[in-house]
């Protein structure tokens, strides 16, 4: 993929380098220690509520100047971790595939008539803090709507990689394209239409609603790959099969055989490794967000 000349994001938020780890009670400052005895005995169940209220406050970060100290009940802490050169090239060439996404959905969404909110992607290390709540890397990459923000561990590549046996810079690129879809899907309120739906329905119906979900934002994966090669030549030979193998070595079926040995069509969430193939050429083949509707097809 031609990349190095690319556009870099600036909607790249870089917490790699903090590790976020929640404290025990136990310690802190010896005021703080001694506050249940003195209002207890003061003003009895009153006293226990303000203690009840001051330990909340330092649990969620409100700083209160006469118990800061040594406290170790702060929210946080953060710690440096090493980042290589290698993950710092890996870091630039995604500021790079997302200001690409930018640069192709900015237009779309100008050609539809919307104004399209650019999403940030924050790069992480273990475990992240989201508005859908704690995530670690082994969930993989991720979009929360809640936020608005993809967050992915870098670590994922080498995963992708190993073990899917999915390699090269166009598989690590659809993978941020996809969840960038799953954004697409948030503002044009398909996201929450779905939410709707599978709250009325029965588990294997929200399985089925789930799968359409996914190969839409496989297909808007496609239209991005399609019109950023028409404007900005970034396709080189080989990429688009490192595309189709990842995308095939992440359908439900073949994770399925890979860890219990058998297939459960009516469990999948993603869709199999054919469905998710034929949505990203769909994408690709024709660059038009209309082609993409997985809801309304009666063949997957």
């Amino acid at each position: 993929m031609r990349w190095k000349s690319g556009r870099r994001s600036q909607n790249v938020e870089d917490r790699r380098s903090q590790k976020s780890s929640r404290m025990g009670i136990g310690g802190g400052s010896p005021l703080l220690r001694l506050l249940p005895m003195l209002l207890g005995k003061r003003f009895g169940k009153w006293g226990m509520l303000i203690v009840a209220a001051i330990v909340g406050a330092q649990y969620f970060g409100i700083n209160i100047p006469f118990l800061s100290g040594s406290s170790n009940l702060s929210s946080s802490q953060t710690q440096s971790q090493p980042i290589s050169a290698a993950q710092q090239e890996l870091a630039d060439f995604v500021s790079v595939v997302l200001g690409d996404t930018e640069d192709t959905w900015n237009p779309i969404f100008e050609q539809m008539g919307k104004r399209y909110q650019e999403p940030s992607l924050v790069l992480f290390s273990g475990s992240v803090k989201s508005a859908c709540g704690m995530a670690s890397a082994a969930v993989g990459p991720f979009y929360c709507p809640g936020d608005k923000k993809v967050y992915i561990d870098l670590s994922f590549y080498d995963d992708l990689r190993k073990r899917h046996g999915a390699p090269g810079d166009f598989a690590q690129a659809y993978v941020i394209a996809h969840e960038v879809g799953h954004h697409v899907q948030t503002l044009l309120g398909i996201s929450n239409q779905v939410r709707q739906a599978q709250s009325k329905a029965s588990r294997a119906q929200s399985n089925q609603l789930s799968v359409r979900q996914e190969l839409q934002a496989d297909c808007f994966s496609g239209i991005w790959a399609h019109h950023a090669n028409r404007v900005r030549n970034v396709i080189e030979p080989g990429d688009i099969e490192e595309a189709l193998t990842a995308a095939s070595a992440i359908g439900d079926d073949t994770l399925q055989k890979q860890s219990q040995g058998y297939v459960r069509p009516e469990s999948f969430t993603h869709g199999s490794a054919e469905q998710r193939v034929r949505w990203f050429k769909q994408g690709l083949e024709t660059g038009n967000v209309k082609s993409c509707d997985t809801f309304s097809t009666a063949s997957l």
